[in-house]
């Protein structure tokens, strides 16, 4: 890895409510220490090994598939490398190999204001461990951050891009901030609703906890079509790893209000990190999911006349 120019080292300040938004002293920043975790897939149910690691400015945020001693492939968390595979954000490098279910640790990543890591890990699927961004907080939070001289830049959204699919849909128009208005409707719920402005602080405190649901009537017919057809589909998901909902409930209760509509928030946020730098916009979503997510990053990305790097 290239020499950094000498870093500032800053405490990561979990209790400072500031917006994510581009000021004059602003700072690209990485981890201060690399941090190792392991856990089970929630589509392939196979174990994997991370290693997160500081990187140099600029880089971004890069995955490194280890394949066998030796040998692996990089793939950097941009939009264009992104393919569709069901349930999860997926990216895919050159030659095909994949890294799948990276949306919750791009979110923490995103949320919490690391511009630059390196993601290794020995399989194709990143771990799920209780289902939220939560576990990977409290490793970007016990690693610390630092800052470097580099700028930090942000795409600061000028005019309103909006994506449709049926009843879902998906806008963005101009802010100051990241902010995000989002509801969500389910049988025998009715409509579940979140607002408000990402920071490190809301994130944390509100959409991290939330969990990777199902209804679990559907989910176990899907883990038996996975387990017949040999396709990587919630093969480790179960109680521990999702909430589960039956009728109008999750089954042990939710951990904050209104959690599925928080977490298709929190995929949203780790799917517009693959814009390649912080979003400066406000973001309404309605019935939201990865593919329109996707639709969303692509099209604005697409468009530079509907945005600025500031």
């Amino acid at each position: 890895m290239s020499a950094r120019p000498d870093p500032i080292r800053c405490a990561f300040e979990r209790g400072t409510d500031q917006p994510l938004t581009r000021r004059g002293e602003a700072a690209q920043s990485t981890l201060a220490a690399a941090f190792n975790c392991s856990g089970r897939g929630l589509h392939t149910g196979r174990h994997a090994n991370v290693r997160v690691s500081p990187a140099a400015a600029d880089l971004g945020i890069v995955f490194r598939r280890l394949l066998r001693p030796g040998a692996a492939v990089t793939i950097p968390a941009l939009w264009q490398a992104r393919v569709p595979q069901p349930l999860c954000t997926a990216l895919q490098g050159p030659d095909g190999t994949l890294v799948r279910t990276v949306e919750h640790l791009l979110a923490a990543l995103n949320a919490l204001e690391i511009d630059n890591a390196l993601v290794e890990i020995d399989a194709e699927e990143l771990p799920i461990f209780d289902g939220s961004a939560m576990p990977w907080c409290d490793k970007i939070e016990e690693a610390g951050r630092i800052r470097s001289t580099a700028s930090r830049r942000m795409i600061r959204v000028r005019r309103p891009i909006e994506v449709r699919d049926g009843r879902r849909s998906l806008r963005i128009e101009p802010a100051e901030t990241l902010s995000i208005a989002a509801r969500l409707s389910l049988a025998h719920w009715g409509e579940l609703q979140w607002e408000g402005v990402i920071t490190p602080e809301s994130f944390v405190r509100d959409i991290a906890p939330s969990r990777s649901f199902g209804r679990l009537k559907w989910a176990l017919p899907a883990k038996i079509y996975a387990a017949l057809s040999g396709r990587p589909l919630l093969r480790g998901a179960n109680l521990s790893t999702t909430a589960a909902i039956v009728g109008s409930r999750v089954i042990g209760g939710m951990r904050v209000p209104d959690e599925p509509v928080r977490h298709r928030i929190l995929d949203l946020i780790g799917d517009l990190s693959l814009a390649g730098h912080g979003i400066l916009g406000h973001v309404s979503a309605a019935h939201t999911g990865h593919e329109l997510n996707h639709a969303l990053v692509a099209q604005l990305m697409r468009d530079p006349s509907a945005w600025d790097l500031i």
